[in-house]
């Protein structure tokens, strides 16, 4: 069964109104996929209602990424900006196109700095087309034309037209092998706060998220998933549940996982919960947070960790130091807690398979539906959908196989399976634990001589990516203490890792490695200031002397929170970080009275070199801290028995408006490079508001998440 949704299919077959054109940056000829004389590429379409039509690869998940990239191709379009439009491209078009449009994972908050050459490229080299058909229509030298907001007019003649009537004929001239990207300094859009596309359809309830997705004879299934990692079925009684009203089928979908379908959700997901089930339980069953924590402190003691970064002798430099300091910090496992609980749709017949599912890679889950259906891609296909919440966990696929299965047990009937929240809470792949040992010499003069990171933890490559180890190791879990990102310059500094691997799934948390790896570097930073006798920003800045922009960064954000002049009783903290190729800082102010925490105010200072749309950065840094915050205040999975113990928002809190600090972001773009924004916040969210809660109870708290720590003075 195909469920015909013809804006989708006008997207899907490429096939342009007529007179319409359609570009892309991919400059690759028509071929036999494509349905429409008139089309030369993907990313765009101009209509001859000057309608302009931009094609997003990109999940849109609430960071307003849709904006941004159309934004650029907009920019050097010089089309009206009230004309555009958006629509998602599906994969299996692009599938059935030799991939023109490239990779649609959208992660590591690279939407804008992965895809800005791409949509600039685009918009100009249709621009250029657009000039080239005015100029051969008015045989006037193509030199003498230009575009602006959606006119193409004659410097000499004052003749123009717009780009609706010139689309058909600009759809047969050759696009320019090489085109001119404008000067930054005639952008007009690109650095502007424009709203956001989608705002006004999505607060007024008319856009589809996967939960809303409706279609017609659909049925519902609710799943029930072996508690604890790498259990199974052992047996259940489905006749106990059968005769409930609504229950069409209840069986075991795979190894691990049961079903209901029934007429209804709630009908299936009451059922389910019924059921009578016996679990086969692994040997996973015998792990325990305890057990866990014993393994990475093991490995905080290896004599064979894998060497990550290593300058100067850090032995000989701790040797030589006047005083020498350590430290043991943890990070533990966090949900990702969408509100949009893990969902999908799926229609399975032999001969198609389709679903719609929020998702951050589309292209990953056509190849996991391809693999459950038993069908070639061809056949195949993923409709998305506007995001609840990604946070990294869309970025897997596996309930897209589970949903797929699910359908193929009614063919030809739409079944949306959706995962109740604590099936999504204890299912989910975890930001991993680790643990870190740090190590710390000072001259004689308070200087940091020699310093030491250890690491042990959970790799999250180990699972997903297994060959790109290396040896006893893996590079990806030191993000943010590799060449490439460490922040500060020390003579003798070594940073090594013990590779620990419990069985809880791991999976790409928004910041991933850099978090935990930022929060135990910033936090122990503060505490060597603190035993060198100096203030921490003034600490910072000689190890900053050769990364500038960090260090402006962190003054920035000092400066806007008052650091050189606490209000009584107030205490700060401060902390920076290179995470997305953006350089971040986030300063706290907080009180504590009677062991109860007050964040006054946060101030994110960011600068990501080019700022596409400033409104949607500042807004992306407020998210990003509440994020964070969300994870330093109370965020933690405690693991039993090989299961995660909490299951809904009541053990696992998010941060509500009562425990929100007012925030103050400063966008501050230097220029010359395209940064991401959507997780440096995040990194520096916890190790700010730690600095300043220890600074404020003059001892320090070294592990995540705060509830766990009773917030009283002294040692």
């Amino acid at each position: 069964m195909t469920v015909d949704l013809t804006r989708r299919n006008f997207i899907i077959a490429a096939s342009a109104t007529l007179g319409a054109f359609t570009l892309g940056f991919r400059l690759a000829p028509a071929t036999a996929q494509t349905t429409s004389p008139d089309e030369i590429n993907a990313w765009l379409t101009i209509s001859p209602d000057e309608t302009v039509l931009i094609r997003i690869t990109r999940a849109e998940m609430g960071q307003g990424s849709m904006t941004g990239l159309a934004q650029m191709l907009a920019e050097e379009l010089d089309c009206d900006w009230a004309k555009v439009k958006t629509d998602f491209v599906l994969p299996g078009a692009s599938q059935a196109r030799a991939d023109v449009y490239g990779d649609f994972q959208t992660g590591g908050s690279g939407s804008i700095r992965e895809l800005q050459q791409t949509m600039r490229q685009a918009g100009a080299t249709a621009r250029d087309m657009l000039i080239s058909a005015a100029a051969a229509a008015w045989k006037v030298n193509k030199g003498e034309c230009a575009a602006s907001n959606g006119v193409v007019s004659h410097r000499g003649s004052g003749r123009s037209t717009s780009f609706g009537r010139l689309a058909k004929a600009a759809s047969g001239f050759e696009p320019a092998t090489a085109v001119e990207l404008k000067d930054p300094k005639h952008w007009r859009l690109i650095g502007k706060s424009i709203p956001r596309l989608e705002a006004l359809e999505k607060v007024t309830a008319k856009v589809t998220f996967g939960i809303d997705v409706s279609l017609p004879g659909m049925l519902h299934a609710a799943v029930r998933m072996a508690p604890n990692a790498g259990g199974s079925v052992k047996s259940f009684e489905a006749a106990a549940i059968s005769s409930r009203p609504g229950v069409r089928q209840v069986f075991q979908v795979d190894a691990r996982t049961i079903a209901v379908i029934a007429d209804g959700w709630w009908q299936a997901e009451t059922a389910i919960a019924d059921l009578p089930v016996i679990w086969d339980e692994s040997p996973s069953a015998n792990v325990s947070s305890a057990s866990i924590a014993l393994m990475l402190s093991e490995g905080l003691e290896t004599d064979d960790p894998f060497t990550g970064m290593t300058t100067g002798n850090v032995t000989e430099g701790l040797g030589a130091a006047v005083k020498t300091i350590s430290a043991e910090y943890a990070f533990p496992y966090q949900a990702h807690a969408p509100l949009e609980p893990i969902n999908a749709t799926a229609v399975w017949t032999p001969e198609r398979c389709e679903i719609w599912a929020s998702t951050q890679d589309a292209g990953a889950m056509l190849d996991v539906i391809v693999d459950a259906s038993g069908l070639p891609a061809s056949r195949c296909e993923v409709h998305r959908t506007f995001l609840g919440g990604g946070f990294g966990r869309r970025l897997y696929s596996e309930f897209a196989h589970l949903a797929v299965l699910i359908a193929k047990a009614r063919p030809g009937v739409p079944v949306k399976m959706i995962w109740s929240r604590q099936e999504d809470m204890t299912h989910d792949l975890y930001h991993p634990t680790t643990r870190a040992k740090l190590v710390g010499g000072l001259d004689k003069d308070g200087n940091l001589l020699a310093f030491h990171i250890r690491v042990a933890g959970q790799s999250i490559r180990a699972v997903h990516a297994p060959r790109r180890l290396q040896g006893n190791g893996d590079p990806h879990m030191l993000n943010g203490l590799n060449q490439n990102s460490f922040n500060y310059s020390i003579p003798n500094l070594l940073v090594d890792l013990a590779m620990r691997n419990p069985p809880i799934m791991p999976g790409a948390w928004r910041g991933v490695h850099v978090n935990q790896n930022v929060f135990y570097v910033e936090s122990f930073i503060d505490e060597l200031a603190l035993a060198a006798g100096r203030d921490p920003l003034e600490f910072r800045r000689p190890l900053l002397r050769r990364n500038p922009k960090l260090l402006a960064v962190l003054e920035a954000a000092a400066e806007r929170i008052g650091w050189s002049n606490p209000q009584p009783n107030r205490h700060h903290g401060i902390a920076g970080a290179f995470a997305t190729e953006s350089y971040v800082a986030a300063a706290a102010e907080v009180s504590i009275v009677n062991g109860a925490l007050k964040i006054h105010r946060m101030v994110c200072a960011i600068d990501c070199g080019i700022a596409v749309n400033p409104g949607l950065i500042s807004r992306q840094l407020e998210g990003g801290l509440a994020f964070g915050l969300s994870a330093a205040l109370f965020g933690e999975c405690t693991v039993d028995k090989g299961a995660i113990q909490e299951t809904n928002f009541d053990g696992y809190a998010i941060v509500r408006m009562n425990d929100m600090p007012p925030i103050e972001t400063i966008v501050m773009p230097s220029g010359g490079f395209w940064g991401g924004v959507g997780e440096p916040p995040v990194v520096v969210a916890a190790p700010a508001l730690f600095n300043a809660v220890s600074s404020a109870l003059g001892r320090r708290i070294r592990s995540l998440p705060l509830k766990n720590h009773k917030l009283v003075g002294g040692a």
